[in-house]
Order: C-alpha cells, then structure tokens, then sequence
C-alpha cells in the first residue's frame, strides 16, 4: 500500500495553515452547505438500513484499565440536500438514523462505529485530496498536548504518526470539507435532539481543525493513551479512515480502545476505509494504535464541550491543543 507518484507536484504548494489556531464553530445543520458533493451516510446496526454494519468487536483484554430513542425532525436542514444528484443528500432518514445510532451507542458503549460512512466514491475522493496534500511534503511529525511544566518527553518515542492540519475552506479540500460539515451536521443534531442522555449534559459548539494523519508503514504507532486527560474541553474524538484493502495480518494499524464502562475487555477496531468512529475524548476511553506496516492515513476532528474549553481558558490561557 505504498503511495503513488504525485501527479501534481508541479502545481503550486497548496495554502495550508499549520499554525495552532485550530478552534473553530461547528456547522448547524441549517449551514450545512450543499455546494459539495456528498453521497451518503450508513448506519451501525439498524436493520432496516442496507448501508451499514455492525463493526465494534469487544474482547477480554489483558491490559488493566485506566482510572477513572427520540423524534428526529429533519427540517432543520436545507430541502435541496435531500435530493439525487451531486451537492445533495440522499434522504434526511440517514441523518436521522446516523444520530439515533450515535446518540444510542455513545451512551451506551461510550464508542460508535459506522461503516460505509459516505460511500466508495466520496472516500476515494477525499483520499485522493489527503494523498495530494501527502505528496507536497506539508506533513510534519505528531506532537502531544502536554500539562503547563510537564517534564518533555520527545513525542516521537509516544507516537510517529505525520500529521497536518486542515480547516477544509482551501481549494484542494473540497471533499475534505464536505466530510467535516457532516460531522458537524451530525454532532449538532446529536447534542440538540431531545432524549440524548449524555449529551445533555455538553454544550458543543466548538471543534479543532481536521488533523489528517499519516502513519508511514515501518511499524510506526501510537502508545496507549487519552486524547483529553487533563480538561482542556475536547469532549467527542471523530475519526474517519480512508485505508483500502486493509488487511489487519499484513498492515497492523490496529486501533485498539479500552472503554472503562467494560473493565477487563477491549474493541478492536480495524482502520477501514469510509469507517468512521466516535467516542468521549476523556478518560472513558484510552487507546493505542498498534504497529502499522503499510501506510495508515486518518482524519480527525474533535469537539469541545463549552463549559469544560472555558475553564481550560481560565487555568491555563495558553494551553495548546496540538495534537492527540
């Protein structure tokens, strides 16, 4: 699964900001644009829906743990999203369904998994953005958000991942860009909707910059960890894979997560491509990514509970978020 050749190394160095002002506002659904083109959303485990299936496999683990159905209305969103064609959404019955299984799992298993998220031709697509970006040379190595005097430890001995990131409005992330709206779109309607359980209790209005992320084969990794173990308000980790052909004997790049809500077991989650996963970015869920030996790329947003980003403001004004 080697990269191939850059076909557009000639044309200029696209414009992407790797600057750390990686706060932004989510996208409500009534702003989700319909100038991008989308295909459409699957669903976990709901049989009715023919687009998805169940991909969270739960195994005792020998690793100790680390401490510590509502009325989905549709018109919030725009009425041409829900046509045929380029720039629309099939039917506002994924969105409702997506966050009905979201909402369903996160709360019940603190972690959701969705296959054939936007179909085989929107993930080539935005694949084919992420390889371009690759093959300029932009990426630079993972770094870690670290507590205000914490000793430092050189982040390539924690992870050697390649990563940049992205806001999805430059020019050659179009399709970059319609993917992080509909996260938008969906975690908006998860925190909105009523009976969410869990998410009652967040104000989420606020995410990072998309980091993709390249794991460049060679058996590079991530250590187990948590992406927010210290409050600075990253609430939900959105990652979506764009790995074809992935083989988990051959290429490793096991994401491996141990959920506290099931002590003693972990869920094995393969990176394969158009899958996509969330779960609570805190101390609920530590994880690792196991030895990659092919190259591995992700995208990750995350989203911010207000109050929590607030009092992380307070404490620390300059506490970064770099990276997890």
């Amino acid at each position: 699964m080697d990269l191939p050749p850059s076909t557009s190394l000639s044309s200029p160095i696209p414009s992407v900001d790797t600057t750390t002002d990686l706060l932004l506002p989510i996208l409500s659904p009534q702003s989700f644009s319909s100038s991008l083109q989308p295909t459409h959303l699957g669903d976990l485990s709901l049989p009715s829906s023919s687009s998805g299936s169940s991909s969270l496999d739960v195994y005792p683990s020998s690793t100790p743990s680390v401490p510590e159905s509502s009325n989905m209305v549709s018109s919030d969103l725009p009425n041409d999203m829900f046509n045929s064609g380029p720039g629309s959404i099939q039917s506002a019955d994924w969105l409702n369904q997506i966050c009905l299984q979201v909402v369903n799992d996160m709360n019940c298993y603190g972690i959701c998994v969705i296959d054939n998220f936007l179909g085989e031709a929107q993930c080539s697509s935005i694949l084919n953005e992420v390889k371009s970006l690759y093959g300029y040379g932009i990426f630079q190595e993972g770094q870690l958000v670290r507590k205000v005097n914490r000793t430092r430890t050189p982040s390539q001995v924690i992870r050697s991942d390649k990563i940049v990131w992205v806001d999805g409005g430059e020019p050659q992330c179009v399709n970059i860009g319609f993917l992080i709206q509909t996260l938008d779109a969906i975690l908006f309607k998860c925190n909105t909707m009523e009976n969410n359980g869990i998410f009652s209790r967040y104000q989420i209005n606020n995410r990072t910059k998309a980091m993709i992320a390249c794991y460049p084969g060679n058996g590079t990794r991530y250590v187990k960890h948590v992406d927010n173990p210290n409050g600075d308000g990253r609430r939900i980790t959105s990652i979506y894979y764009l790995n074809q052909g992935w083989d988990l004997q051959r290429d490793g790049g096991l994401l491996r997560m141990y959920p506290t809500c099931y002590e003693n077991h972990v869920a094995d989650i393969a990176p394969l491509f158009d899958r996509v996963l969330f779960f609570w970015s805190d101390r609920r869920n530590p994880h690792e990514v196991q030895p990659a030996f092919s190259t591995r790329f992700a995208i990750t947003v995350w989203y911010f509970d207000d109050e929590e980003r607030n009092q992380a403001n307070q404490r620390y004004p300059s506490f970064p978020i770099e990276a997890s």
